[in-house]
Order: structure tokens, then sequence, then C-alpha cells
């Protein structure tokens, strides 16, 4: 596996449970506010970590971490990433994986074989053909991000779907518009822009929300969805 980053110890990825966390590089869409450009754009550049010492870790480390989480970029773009994941299965932690919902049939893949305990994807807009393709630049997937919205929401499975809210992209109607199409869903969170990290320069001059701002995005969605954070 070709591991672009690997943080050995948070308390935060995988809520209620101490993880290590890997990255991966590489993604299908192109979105603006990326936070994690150099995984995408300039993954070539950033050392690989050897994936014989992160095992070395979780094995030494097994009775203080509960979970791996694999972010990236998109895992599921690798073609290694069952095998993997069968390989952390093994040694006997949890595994949660974000994802931006391109890939329904690894997902699916990953939820019937039992190799994922937790889940968390990212829906980048309204899911609208418009709305999506002008987010994310891309323009195949919208038809497989619903899919997998579908999957994930009847998989049983512990999970959330994030949005990262943009302010020159995202309207209040825009979160009301993804809200109500995951109507009932386990958890909805929404999180703030960070300008200093995005892909593209220009948005770089922006100002993340407000406190009140985010404040009043959630309760709009809580019209829908019991659960909402924003963080």
């Amino acid at each position: 596996m070709k591991i672009k980053g690997f943080i050995k110890t948070t308390f935060i990825e995988y809520p209620g449970k101490i993880a290590s966390m890997v990255f991966l590089p590489g993604c299908n869409f192109r979105c603006s506010f990326c936070f994690n450009p150099e995984l995408i754009l300039e993954s070539d550049k950033i050392e690989d970590v050897n994936e014989r010492e992160v095992f070395e870790f979780l094995e030494k480390q097994k009775k203080w971490i509960d979970a791996v989480v694999i972010s990236g970029g998109e895992p599921t773009l690798h073609k290694d990433l069952i095998d993997f994941i069968k390989k952390i299965k093994k040694i006997g932690f949890l595994v949660r994986i974000y994802t931006n919902g391109s890939n329904p049939e690894v997902l699916e893949k990953l939820i019937d074989e039992k190799l994922i305990d937790s889940v968390a994807m990212d829906i980048k807009a309204p899911l609208t053909e418009g709305g999506y393709e002008k987010v994310t630049n891309t323009k195949e997937f919208l038809k497989n991000v619903k899919e997998s919205i579908s999957l994930i929401m009847n998989s049983g499975l512990d999970y959330e779907f994030r949005t990262t809210v943009v302010p020159s992209l995202h309207t209040d109607e825009d979160i009301e518009e993804i809200a109500k199409y995951i109507k009932g869903a386990e958890l909805f969170v929404l999180q703030k822009f960070l300008p200093e990290n995005a892909l593209d320069s220009k948005l770089k001059k922006l100002k993340t929300q407000t406190d009140e701002e985010m404040q009043k995005l959630a309760e709009i969605a809580q019209r829908y969805i019991k659960n909402v954070k924003w963080r």
C-alpha cells in the first residue's frame, strides 16, 4: 500500500476510540476547497511511509489503540485497499474509512465482507447535476455518490455524513437541500472552511464562518436530521 501519512495516535478522528490514521494519495475529485491538496496534486513529492513500520507500530500498541482510520485523498481508488484492511482486521482493530462516495462497488464490498466498522462520507454539495459538478469539478460521479449514500444509510454501521461549508460555494439553501436528501441520517456534521489549506489559491482570501453562522446552518439541517453537529 502506498501510504503518504501516518498519525500514530488521534482521539478525534474516530469518536469514542483511540485510533491511528493513515493517509493515501490521489483523488478523482478536484474540489477547490480541498484541505489536503498535496495528497492530490503533489503526492509523488511526499515521502512514502513504510507499510511494514506501520504494522510494527500497530502490533506493539494494540493494547492501547482501538482502531485505524483510513483517509486520503480517496482511499477506494487503491486496488490493494481491501488486502490492506484485511491485515488490519487480522490484528484485531476496528476500521473507519473516509470517502467521497465515488466508488459504491468498493464500499459495498467493504460492508458485505465486514471489513469496516465506521464510515465518514463527504457530501460536497446539493445532489444535483449542476450542483455537484460545480463543487467537485467532475461530471460522472453523482449517481455513484447517491448510491453510496443509500448503501451507508442501510448498512447498519456507525456512520456520519459531512459537508465542508465554503462561503463562496454554499448557501443556506444548499445545506437545507443536502439535509433534506439525507433526511433521517444518523449524524450530519458541518465543517468550517479552512482557507489557509485550500487547493484553489483564490479561496485562501476568504474568511471562515463564525460560530454563529455555523450554528444557524446546524439549526436549518436539524429540520430533517435529529443529530447535527458543526466543527
